[in-house]
């Protein structure tokens, strides 16, 4: 996350349009203690702005693990391929759900972007298990 000032109600639109949800791995704020961050999709480092169009609601965990990448490797090819982008790519089509709960890249971006963020570690793939038994993901 990054410590520019994030106006109140843009950081309300943020989580409204993301529905509490991490943008990158889909899990509830409800299901963590920890506030989630408000990221730069496209970094400031980088050019990225303060601005809806920019700002994704991201977990803990996917914010510090994004950091300030633009570009990640295909763990499959090798290839350097940009970021999922929340505001623009489609989730559904870059990933899926396999039946024990862990996240399938199905693109490259896909692929990348769930080896960087972490999305198949034990302890997120025992969350989403709980959460689903208590019919509260996805």
């Amino acid at each position: 996350m990054s410590s520019a000032y994030i106006p109140a109600n843009v950081a309300k639109l943020v989580r409204q349009r993301a529905s509490n949800r991490s943008e990158y791995c889909l899990l509830p704020q409800s299901s963590q203690e920890a506030t989630f961050h408000i990221d730069h999709i496209r970094p400031r480092a980088d050019g990225g702005q303060t601005h809806p169009d920019n700002l994704a609601l991201a977990c803990v965990t996917c914010s510090l693990r994004k950091a300030a990448r633009v570009t990640v490797r295909d763990p499959k090819t090798g290839r350097l391929v940009v970021f999922f982008n929340p505001r623009t790519d489609s989730w559904s089509e870059h990933f899926t759900w396999t039946a024990t709960w862990r996240v399938n890249g199905l693109t490259p971006i896909g692929r990348a972007t769930a080896r960087v963020m972490g999305m198949n570690r034990k302890a997120i793939i025992a969350i989403r298990q709980q959460l689903n038994a208590l019919q509260r993901f996805p």
